[in-house]
């Protein structure tokens, strides 16, 4: 029986040994409850737009879609989705893929069970979650010019940088538009406004930003 009050987590992964794991650490938690499960990324995507759990936590290695193609896939279905990407990968491409296809956070196989269940509510809670030993590999390069020559490009008014906060948290363009009541066409200006101060591309580069600016640490 699932409790109204309790996080609902579903499980994406191809090794039923990994789930099973996974399912014991997380229905221990007094908070949490896992409702469903998938061993692909196709089987994920539909039972994940049928569930709507709180919180997907998601292979990044699997048959049929990939963790980053089954993120963008249901980001696109469902904007509120939090996904939680779950690796035994530690290579900063995985990372940008990830986080550009709308993942909340990333953490390592090998990351302590404490640090799984932090993230979960983490992402659960509106933020976004980077595993501490990728988190600098993330930032690493980007922490020392961030954006161009002139510091002047950095100076964002209070709307952009609420809209570029709120991007890099993960809400999409129609949440930010219901939170600080306005349209979404101009929560779409503020966004290219500040991408453009801060000489940044991808929603990827503004998650880097935002890690190094500490914007995320309530999370």
């Amino acid at each position: 029986m699932i409790r109204a009050n309790k996080l609902r987590i579903f499980l994406a992964d191809d090794h039923a040994v990994v789930r099973e794991g996974l399912k014991a650490l997380i229905n221990a938690q007094s908070t949490m409850q896992v409702v469903g499960e998938a061993s692909n990324g196709i089987e994920a995507c539909q039972l994940v737009l049928t569930l709507k759990p709180d919180v997907v936590v998601m292979d990044v290695s699997m048959p049929g879609l990939s963790g980053s193609q089954a993120t963008s896939r249901l980001r696109q279905e469902c904007a509120t989705i939090r996904v939680l990407a779950l690796t035994v990968h530690e290579d900063k491409g995985y990372i940008r893929q990830l986080l550009a296809a709308g993942a909340a956070g990333y953490v390592l196989k090998r990351a302590a069970p404490e640090e799984l269940i932090h993230a979960i509510r983490a992402v659960a809670a509106g933020g976004v979650y980077l595993d501490p030993i990728m988190a600098s590999k993330v930032v690493g390069g980007f922490v020392r010019k961030p954006v161009g020559e002139n510091s002047q490009s950095m100076e964002l008014s209070d709307r952009e940088t609420e809209v570029a906060k709120r991007t890099a948290a993960g809400y999409s363009n129609k949440e930010i538009a219901a939170r600080l009541e306005l349209s979404i066409k101009t929560v779409e200006t503020y966004r290219s406004r500040a991408m453009d101060k801060l000489g940044l591309h991808s929603r990827a580069d503004l998650v880097r930003y935002a890690v190094q600016q500490g914007w995320l640490q309530n999370g």
